[in-house]
């Protein structure tokens, strides 16, 4: 006879501070003991926490050490702080089937004590999970009642449960049950509508973390996503999903103007004039008609002043007369050399002007001093290609201006709103006093700022509450949708404040009112651990036609949601954001780059340095970290060091300028070790020689 082992999971609060104060235990322990063919092999007793409860369940469900039973005690009924059965339908891969529900439900109908408990009969997994009433009484006559169908259901639970097996068991047991399953109870549901929401899947997922199924909100809650579904991903397989998911960049055309600085080029620019158009003086002198052979020192009338002119009409120089020119002057008509000033000699002057001059060089051949016709840049030449940055330095602009170009296809930028969440937070512009559990919004106008300076159109979308799910829905989809305004339409949403992760009104407005896909909320970095990404997929509409023609054209809308805490939120902003932005108006998208290495990612995102710590820097044992930090160079060696901002102190990040990367490990960064660091801004300059 097999022995099949159980497990007792006691749900309390007090208890689980006090385990003397649990009576429930000692009630049900004896009962299983006595039953042959039942082995009690685990009891835990845990507080009313979600998180908790279902990491209590996923340890007894996965890996060698599962049970075949796992019996639940606790307060399971309409108690407003209770979560067991909302922690625990989560986590049910099926519901037993129905003939098996209804022989529970029978049974406990006669149990005085549990008329108002939810009761919670699924498997996960191999598992068996069966609720039971969190008073001692109540509890053992459930269990007494359970334990009556156990014998007859196990057989048939492994044999997929047939419905013809479980009519012998209810026969046997004395249960007599009315069913009428339904299609969808009895067949697994499929997932077919277009978008797909699929949680990518890492290199190394968590074996109790199966996937999940759908988020359709008639599937009920064990069918739909939640964050202990999904894997923690390493910063490398975030970034990967990221760039998967973030939409290719859309090219709009637009005249060359000082709007389109931060934007990138969507197409090879080739030059729609020459440069220069005509031939001009390289050098301040005297323009020239030069003979090959013949020597040019001689005295010369001076003809002319050449000089710009609107008409294009100069008079043609004639041999023996030269005509006075400035660098960048069109040559007059004739002339084929320029001689300098320092090489000539001023004989008569007419109270003005000289009006002889004599040449003193006699090697002034054609050609000389004179930039000829497309010598800079030829017409039709390449002067700037895919995926190049019109940056503020204002050579782009300048090059588009001078080869003739008045428009240009750039990728369109798009636009990050930026919303915080949370219903303590207040404006960090609200003079009045902070009342206790109040707290000042500082993550969004640091988030903001943050945006702006890397040269992303932002909006200010203020702070929601997160109180309603219903009224924070259509928060989002007005912020997302724009109400088909293109001027309040956004790309991009980064959410930011106290809203928690675990929170099922927030998972179910992403993916069930909104449609969709959460495709990660956990990575192993530190800070900003529960970064979590999202994509909503956008249907284009045709009552705005400036919103159908600008900015309807993606598919899909991209969500970050970022850690409350001030430095977390800014590492995740720099770590995952910036390279989603960037995809997203088209760096790296170069032709060159794609033609000659089409196998190899952009590397996108912050640039990337090589720092000397200036003293040791601790290390996490698990978890990358990202160490806010300065980067100083030293003018008299030439290198960079780090020097810690600040791990946690906010006044840290006002001088951090980097994020020094920090391998998981035990013990410290070494004094004067090289590490890679990720530069937010510029490197601070140094006089001193700095001793590490």
């Amino acid at each position: 006879m097999e022995i099949k082992s159980a497990a007792i999971l006691i749900i309390s609060d007090e208890a689980s501070k006090d385990p003397t104060l649990d009576r429930a235990a000692s009630a049900l322990a004896p009962i299983l003991v006595k039953e042959e063919k039942w082995e009690l092999t685990a009891i835990r007793i845990v507080p009313n926490n979600v998180l908790q409860i279902q990491q209590a369940v996923c340890d007894w469900t996965s890996g060698p050490n599962w049970h075949h039973l796992i019996l639940l005690s606790a307060v399971t009924g309409l108690v407003g702080k209770d979560h067991t059965a909302e922690a625990v339908t989560l986590l049910i891969n099926r519901q037993a089937p129905i003939p098996f529900q209804g022989m529970i439900a029978e049974f406990l109908k006669f149990t005085p004590f549990t008329k108002l408990e939810r009761s919670i009969v699924g498997v996960r997994e191999k598992t068996l999970i069966v609720s039971l009433s969190g008073f001692p009484k109540g509890a053992k006559e459930n269990i007494e009642a359970v334990m009556k169908l156990l014998p007859h259901v196990f057989p048939q639970y492994h044999r997929s449960l047939h419905t013809t097996g479980l009519n012998k068991s209810n026969n046997e047991a004395g249960v007599t049950i009315s069913q009428h399953p339904t299609q969808s109870q009895l067949e697994p549901y499929h997932h077919h509508h277009a978008h797909g929401h699929l949680i990518r899947k890492a290199h190394t997922s968590p074996p109790h973390c199966p996937r999940s199924k759908s988020n359709r909100p008639a599937m009920g809650l064990n069918q739909r996503y939640h964050p202990c579904f999904s894997p923690t991903l390493s910063v490398e397989e975030a970034l990967r999903v990221i760039r998967e998911q973030t939409p290719a960049p859309i090219a709009v055309g637009t005249p060359v103007t000082t709007s389109i600085i931060g934007s990138v080029i969507a197409e090879d620019v080739y030059a729609s004039e020459m440069l220069p158009a005509y031939p001009t003086s390289l050098v301040d002198g005297y323009a020239i008609v030069a003979i090959e052979g013949k020597s040019t020192n001689a005295i010369f009338q001076r003809s002319s002043i050449a000089h710009a002119n609107m008409s294009g009409a100069f008079e043609p120089l004639r041999p023996g007369t030269i005509a006075k020119i400035t660098a960048g002057e069109s040559l007059p008509p004739n002339a084929n050399a320029v001689v300098m000033f320092d090489e000539t000699a001023s004989l008569a002057l007419d109270g003005q002007d000289e009006a002889t001059v004599e040449i003193l060089a006699d090697d002034i051949f054609p050609g000389k001093n004179v930039r000829e016709p497309g010598s800079d840049i030829a017409l039709n030449s390449k002067i700037l290609d895919r995926g190049d940055l019109i940056s503020q330095v204002g050579g782009e602009i300048g090059l588009l201006a001078a080869t003739g170009n008045r428009a240009v296809k750039v990728f369109n930028k798009c636009r990050v709103g930026v919303l915080s969440i949370g219903g303590e937070l207040v404006k960090h512009s609200d003079p009045s006093t902070l009342v206790r559990g109040q707290i000042r919004d500082s993550n969004r106008p640091s988030l903001l700022s943050c945006l702006a300076s890397w040269g992303f159109e932002t909006v200010d979308l203020g702070i929601a509450r997160d109180t309603a799910v219903g009224e924070l829905e259509h928060t989002l989809r007005d912020f997302l949708y724009g109400v088909d305004r293109a001027s309040s339409s956004i790309d991009m949403l980064v959410i930011t404040g106290s809203i928690s992760l675990a929170k099922l009104d927030f998972k179910t407005i992403i993916e069930s009112m909104l449609g969709g896909t959460i495709h990660f909320d956990r990575v192993s970095m530190k800070p900003g651990m529960t970064t979590t990404f999202a994509t909503v997929p956008f249907k284009a509409t045709t009552r705005d036609a400036a919103a159908e023609n600008v900015r309807q054209k993606h598919t899909s809308k991209l969500i970050f949601s970022l850690p409350g805490d001030p430095a977390s939120a800014l590492a995740a902003l720099n770590l995952f954001v910036l390279p989603s932005l960037q995809r997203l108006t088209g760096l790296g998208e170069s032709s060159q780059a794609m033609a000659t290495n089409p196998g190899i990612t952009p590397q996108l995102g912050l640039p990337r340095v090589a720092v000397v710590l200036t003293h040791h820097f601790p290390l996490d044992p698990k978890r990358t970290e990202y160490h806010r930090a300065v980067v100083t160079g030293s003018r008299s060696d030439g290198r960079l060091y780090a020097t810690s901002a600040g791990a946690d102190a906010i006044g840290g990040l006002a001088k951090a300028n980097s994020l020094v990367i920090l391998r998981a490990g035990r013990g410290v960064g070494i004094k004067g070790e090289i590490v890679e660091a990720l530069m937010m801004g510029p490197v601070y300059a140094s006089d001193t020689r700095i001793i590490c």
